[in-house]
């Protein structure tokens, strides 16, 4: 078991956090964004930053070479389609991808938008957790989790309606 501290600070002790979420035995704040045969988008239970979207498989595997030709086209579209609402609904100009083989749980993207706000932080991928730990440490006040809420809405009404 591992034990993951969520944005809103509370801690949960599961196998894989990606499984969790996406069988509904951990609900993400403000719920999934979009849900496909094949994968299910929310908000990063980790970092309240608004528009960072994590796209993970509902099967447990780890590597893109694990993906089948449907999980593939599934993956790409699925992935285009929140990029276009993160640009269209929030006015996302950049944003970070981020696919990693080297953990513990299983085949997740993290959409990272890139805001002003980060640019203390530099202008590289090198600047990124430097920047979510910012958003966790000192963005966790009712205002921005208003804000982060209300941008899980408005993506999700986008991608569903």
């Amino acid at each position: 078991m591992r034990k993951i501290t969520l944005s809103n600070g509370n801690t949960v002790e599961v196998e894989c956090l990606s499984c969790a979420l996406t069988s509904g035995l951990i609900e993400p704040d403000g719920g999934v964004v979009i849900e496909t045969e094949h994968f299910h988008a929310h908000q990063d239970v980790a970092y309240p930053i608004k528009g960072l979207i994590i796209l993970a498989s509902k099967r447990h595997i780890k590597c893109f070479d694990e993906l089948t030709e449907e999980e593939k086209l599934d993956y790409i579209n699925i992935l285009t389609k929140i990029r276009k609402a993160q640009r269209d609904v929030l006015g996302i100009e950049h944003v970070y991808y981020f696919y990693n083989e080297d953990t513990t749980h299983h085949f997740h993207t993290w959409m990272v938008p890139r805001y002003e706000w980060m640019v203390e932080f530099g202008r590289s991928v090198e600047s990124v957790r430097p920047a979510l730990l910012h958003a966790r440490n000192e963005m966790n006040d009712e205002e921005n989790v208003e804000k982060v809420m209300e941008a899980i809405g408005l993506l999700t009404n986008y991608l569903n309606g």
